[in-house]
């Protein structure tokens, strides 16, 4: 009876395990050269995709920016947004995205409007 409780606790840990979301964003200090490489600072928003389940989001603000995570149905919503707007000091912030596959569409939201990219690369 121990073993039986045993086994479906330790299978039920496994498929609990297996549907955990890896969904994260974070602001990376050091960016990978071959993201840095795709990079064009001509453009505000910028959306560089890799081939696993990875994404980086170039935003240059002004000021100083915080981050968010939402989502909804097969929509993956990031939240920017901007304090502190400086007029003549531009920084550029990227955030490596760690996707699931049930995500289809990132919609990126600054200071509660939503906004396009204004280039879409690949790795």
């Amino acid at each position: 009876m121990r073993k039986i409780i045993s086994l479906l606790l330790f299978t039920t840990t496994l498929l609990v395990a297996c549907n955990t979301s890896i969904l994260s964003i974070s602001e990376m200090d050091t960016v990978p050269s071959d993201v840095h490489i795709k990079v064009d600072p001509h453009y505000k928003l910028q959306l560089i995709t890799d081939v696993e389940d990875a994404a980086y989001i170039v935003y240059q603000s002004n000021g100083t920016v915080s981050t968010d995570l939402l989502t909804e149905g097969d929509t993956l919503k990031v939240k920017l947004q901007e304090k502190n707007k400086k007029a003549n000091v531009l920084k550029q912030y990227v955030y490596k995205l760690t996707l699931d596959a049930e995500h289809e569409v990132i919609n990126v939201i600054i200071n509660g409007k939503s906004v396009p990219f204004d280039n879409v690369a690949s790795l």
